[in-house]
């Protein structure tokens, strides 16, 4: 099919209703300019029968007032407005009948200059029909321009009518109705039906259009059908994203509702494996010493066994170890970052919460110090100076032996009492500045050290999630009673002591020394507050027992439960 322009078409339509229109325009601009002296010309014509008839009175005065009125005569009849009907354009019966007054005219102005009355009032009748003729020949011509000019507009009327109901018509059947059969087409593809017929026209531009909207509907079905698996694969995205902050907030509620031990932690990384179907999972947490813990999910972690994929738990430059796992799949990273991350938050916290417990255990621990000092201290020093004072007071003839004898256990039990609460304030006034028994420990040491020429050796191997604040306090003061003991009374040169975990998972801490033994100690039990450290040992649901060195000396071993049961990582 051979194709036009219906730019072209469309525009040769409007020129030719321009130029009809214009000509018409033009048509009747230049019947209007030419009728535009006819009614001059009608009234002048008209005026010269008048000025005919009053010449007649001065055609035998010969005064100047006649030839005013011949001159006023002559002006009307040779006026632009009667000359134009010389013009080209003027038929030629108005010329003759103009040219016939002009003739006679000559011929009456000849009566008025001769003074002949009687001639001019016999041919003033035929000059005055002559006069009348050019008159109504004038008004024809009159008539006939606007006859013309109704004419012609009626019939350009008529033509722009007939073209205009035409290019309707030709409009409707060649652009209309494609322009429809688009916009329906368009419609079926705005409600999802790219399956359309697109309608086929002689245009260029119309054909353009439906071969683009044909083109864009076979484009908007691929794209539609590749954004519906897009949509289900998002769906099923948001729909995992979804169910994976579900199970990230339950373990982080469940972190964070109870206390963090073993359990916990285990708790998390068993639903972690089943979540995520995982052959083996395990958390190892990393120590300021160079060692590592293991908390191992649901069916351990073969020995040997190299994991597949490792993620670090670290929060704001702080290392706290990693989340390693076996598995077949690829791991889902966003989810395992974030369990890490989450992991990492859970235990800072939860170290921040011990140490705020331990510190607020310690200041209690002061003011309870500050107390003992300010109220049992000073009735002690009371008594003490009251001893003295009653032993120098004393008559020579109230003195025996057994008095002497009971006023020396009085002083000593006195002094003996009150050396016991100087301990026990020191002990209370043990500072713990973090959630570290080692460092606690080894500030208590010191200032043992300072206080005595033994050797004192600290062997600590405990792991600080093992123990809680409560505990580190307890073994705190534990392990200073038995130190002090055995600076005091074992005559010891040398005092270990041991920090460890046994094959049954318990806490061990002994204090060993290689001095008198421990018969020595059995015969000053109360003196030395062991049944003090015997009721310490079962708040920690723990036991004390006291045993013979083999080269010597004596033993005093704490053993208790630890908070958590993590696995030995090597």
């Amino acid at each position: 099919m051979k194709r036009g322009s219906l730019t072209s078409k469309i525009l040769g339509l409007m020129l030719t209703l321009i130029l009809l229109s214009s000509g018409l325009a033009i048509f009747a601009l230049a019947n209007l300019s030419y009728s535009l002296g006819d009614a001059r010309a009608i009234n002048a014509s008209g005026s010269l029968r008048m000025q005919s008839y009053r010449l007649m009175f001065y055609a035998n005065s010969g005064s100047e007032e006649a030839s005013a009125k011949i001159h006023e005569f002559e002006s009307t009849l040779y006026s632009p407005a009667l000359k134009a009907s010389l013009s080209w354009s003027t038929p030629q019966r108005l010329k003759d009948q103009y040219l016939l007054v002009i003739d006679k005219w000559k011929m009456m102005k000849y009566f008025i200059e001769e003074e002949n009355s009687r001639q001019y009032a016999l041919s003033l009748k035929d000059f005055v029909d002559t006069i009348d003729l050019f008159v109504l020949e004038t008004e024809h011509h009159a008539a006939f321009k606007l006859r013309l000019l109704a004419a012609s507009q009626l019939i350009g009327l008529g033509l722009m009518l007939a073209i205009a109901l035409i290019a309707v018509r030709y409009t409707k059947r060649k652009v209309v109705e494609p322009l429809n059969q688009l916009m329906l087409s368009a419609n079926t593809i705005s409600k999802g039906n790219f399956d359309v017929d697109m309608p086929q026209t002689e245009y260029i531009e119309l054909q353009a259009l439906a071969d683009a909207l044909d083109s864009t509907a076979k484009e908007l079905s691929a794209l539609y059908g590749d954004l519906e698996s897009q949509v289900q694969e998002k769906t099923h995205a948001l729909t995992r994203a979804n169910q994976e902050l579900s199970f990230l907030y339950d373990n982080l509620v469940a972190l964070h509702g109870n206390r963090l031990d073993y359990k916990a932690l285990k708790s998390a990384l068993d639903q972690l494996k089943e979540y995520e179907q995982l052959q083996y999972l395990r958390l190892v947490i990393q120590y300021e010493d160079d060692t590592d813990e293991a908390i191992e999910a649901d069916g351990g972690w073969p020995a040997d066994t190299v994991p597949s994929c490792r993620f670090g738990l670290s929060f704001e430059d702080t290392d706290l170890g990693y989340l390693e796992m076996v598995s077949d799949k690829t791991p889902n990273r966003p989810l395992f970052e974030n369990f890490a991350i989450m992991l990492a938050r859970s235990i800072l916290i939860h170290q921040s919460a011990e140490q705020r417990q331990q510190l607020a255990l310690m200041e209690e621990r002061g003011v309870i110090a500050r107390e003992l000092h300010d109220s049992l201290g000073q009735v002690l020093s009371f008594l003490k100076i009251q001893i003295s004072l009653l032993r120098k007071g004393l008559d020579e003839s109230c003195r025996n032996p057994q008095v002497e004898e009971q006023l020396n256990e009085i002083n000593e039990g006195v002094s003996s009492a009150y050396v016991q609460l100087r301990e026990l304030l020191s002990t209370f006034r043990l500072t713990i500045k973090e959630p570290n028994l080692k460092h606690a420990l080894e500030t208590m040491l010191d200032q043992l050290r300072s206080q005595t020429d033994i050797h004192i050796a600290l062997d600590y191997g405990i792991r600080e999630q093992l123990l809680g604040a409560n505990q580190h306090i307890h073994i705190l003061q534990l392990t200073r009673e038995a130190t002090i003991n055995a600076i005091k009374h074992a005559n010891a040169s040398e005092i270990v002591i041991h920090c460890c975990k046994n094959a049954e998972g318990m806490i061990n801490i002994s204090i060993s020394d290689n001095g008198i033994g421990i018969e020595h100690l059995k015969e000053r039990d109360q003196h030395f507050g062991i049944g003090i450290m015997h009721e310490r040992a079962s708040k920690l649901d723990g036991k004390l027992d006291f045993a013979s060195n083999d080269a010597g000396g004596t033993t005093v071993t704490l053993t208790l439960p630890p908070q958590q049961e993590p696995n030995q990582h090597g």
